[in-house]
């Protein structure tokens, strides 16, 4: 049993197709990666930890200075008067409900303004109204903040029941006269901010003030901050997804109707399938679409070709098979030795025809093949023609016409680009053309035909031409003279030539981006004096640089 091909596998459909996948994730996760350092937000903490701390330190230097002044004994003092301290002391931060501990400069505790104000103890908590509950925001938010990271490890702050300055690293340097700031966070994670200032009379150090506060708000303040992000979050993403859905469509959606109609091509099925035409998109779908165009129409048009190529090559190889077959029922059939010689050349005729046939035939359809192999170099079409015509020439055989080159100034030494062995075939066929139809003898004055080979630069094509003093061709046949199997040699033997010399120099020329034309070359009084072949080959982009060097061999003729 014959293996079965496999079907192609499905691709993607609907706006979940792999492409929109990748799209839609390739965005989100951009998305994702910009919000989750935005609500990291640590640096903007650290800011409202120094603001707070500042204003503390402020708070604090204003309060030791009144100490300094109001709670001491004179210029002697060497420590704090504890009743008049404490009155201050409560005084002064009342209004702020911060808490401050005063420290005498042995450092013991001898005020502390959670125990000075009766409702110091008391936490006022703020509930939210009975009917008030958490919105969508909120609720995400609660489900995020676990793994948001807590940036920096804070230490933990505890109250001692007999507190002293050595519990506070904070005092212990107010007591040796300098100021400074600590952050810890409480049990729950609240911002727990101290700064301690020295109290100073007279230079000296009677005390040390500590004011702390849990700066509830700044977390408050990063929580609404990180719900302001994420509603605008919620607003990007719906943007994106919307984006990368329309991004998705205009990409995907044209590559699976290019990619269905690749399919249709492959399967075949008798019908020319259509590739759509996104041209006008004017991106690199519509660059896809045209180059798929482009593609499927030389597809097909090989196709015919390879079709009409084989029907010649029936119908050409059939004719002198069918001679052959004839030839040698009539041998049968008589004993006349005239008849049998006349079969019997009939038969070397045919026979010679079809090993011709069937040469030319392999080259014409190798020739593709070779010409996709061949490595393509710059060939200076001055040194191939000139060593083309020196080879002839040297040959010089009877009944031959004369050879004459004609290089224009402007295309000495200009270079195309090409396969070397197949540009030399084109000129070689057709010079070999041109010899099969110069006639044996001349009215030029020296009795014999020319074959002129003219080589000029028209823009930027290298122009070639190949002109003989033949009969010319006959109007009716210009348009198929390389049409493949078209002969028009009516005077000669028949199957001394395939018809395919002709249709294999316009399949190289237009394999090297040319064009090859024919016309007749009108003489002085009016009429048909000879063939006259036209090649055109472009030049690099570069213009063609000129190239020095020396010339080379000859290449070798048919």
């Amino acid at each position: 049993m014959f293996p079965v091909p496999a079907r192609p596998r499905p691709r993607g459909r609907g706006p979940f197709s792999s492409l929109t996948r990748r799209i839609l994730a390739v965005n989100i996760v951009a998305l994702g990666v910009l919000v989750g350092g935005v609500l990291y937000l640590d640096q903007f903490r650290d800011s409202l930890v120094i603001q707070r701390a500042e204003s503390l330190q402020t708070q604090g230097e204003i309060i030791a200075g009144a100490l300094g002044l109001a709670a001491s004994s004179g210029p002697e003092a060497t420590d704090l008067d504890v009743v008049p301290a404490r009155l201050l002391l409560w005084r002064l931060t009342d209004p702020t409900a911060t808490r401050a501990r005063l420290f005498n400069n042995a450092g013991r505790l001898i005020a502390d303004t959670n125990e000075l104000r009766p409702d110091a103890q008391v936490r006022r908590v703020e509930l939210p109204p009975p009917d008030a509950g958490p919105g969508f925001l909120e609720t995400l938010y609660d489900l995020i903040e676990p793994l948001l990271p807590a940036g920096r490890s804070r230490p933990l702050y505890q109250d001692y029941p007999l507190q002293s300055a050595r519990d506070y690293p904070e005092a212990v340097a107010a007591l040796a006269g300098t100021s400074s700031m600590v952050e810890r966070s409480t049990a729950d994670g609240t911002p727990h901010i101290s700064v301690a200032i020295p109290v100073t009379r007279f230079r000296k150090v009677l005390g040390a003030l500590v004011l702390s506060v849990e700066a509830r708000e700044i977390d408050q303040a990063i929580r609404a901050e990180r719900l302001a992000i994420l509603e605008v979050f919620g607003v990007a993403l719906a943007v994106t997804v919307l984006m990368s859905f329309f991004l998705a469509r205009t990409i995907a959606r044209p590559v699976h109707r290019l990619a269905e109609a690749a399919d249709r091509v492959k399967a075949g099925r008798g019908i020319r399938a259509k590739i759509p035409d996104f041209s006008k998109r004017r991106d690199e779908i519509g660059d896809l679409s045209v180059a798929l165009q482009a593609m499927t129409n030389a597809l097909y048009t090989r196709i015919d070709a390879i079709e009409s190529f084989a029907a010649d090559v029936a119908h050409e190889l059939k004719n002198p098979l069918s001679s052959i077959r004839s030839a040698i029922e009539a041998w049968a059939r008589t004993d006349n030795p005239d008849a049998k010689r006349r079969l019997a050349e009939i038969i070397e005729i045919d026979v010679r025809r079809l090993d011709k046939l069937i040469s030319e035939i392999s080259d014409a359809s190798r020739l593709d093949a070779e010409m996709a192999r061949d490595k393509r170099s710059p060939i200076i079409l001055e040194q191939l023609l000139t060593g083309l015509v020196d080879t002839y020439a040297d040959l010089d055989r009877a009944g031959w016409p004369r050879f004459e080159l004609d290089v224009a100034p402007e295309a000495a030494g200009v270079a195309v680009v090409g396969s070397g062995e197949q540009v030399g075939r084109v000129f070689r066929n057709l010079i070999d053309n041109a010899i099969s139809f110069s006639p044996a003898t001349s009215d030029r004055p020296d009795g014999r035909a020319l074959v002129a080979i003219g080589l000029t630069r028209r823009d930027d094509h290298l122009v070639t031409t190949v002109t003989d003093d033949g009969p010319g061709i006959p109007e009716e046949a210009l348009s198929r003279i390389f049409e493949r199997f078209y002969t028009e040699r009516p005077n000669e033997q028949i199957g001394s030539h395939s018809g395919l010399g002709l249709a294999i120099v316009r399949q190289i020329v237009e394999g090297h981006d040319g064009t090859i034309e024919v016309s007749n070359r009108i003489g002085d009084d009016g009429r048909v004096a000879g063939a006259c072949f036209t090649v055109a080959l472009p030049l690099p982009s570069n213009g063609g640089g000129r190239r020095r060097g020396n010339r080379p061999s000859a290449p070798m003729t048919d």
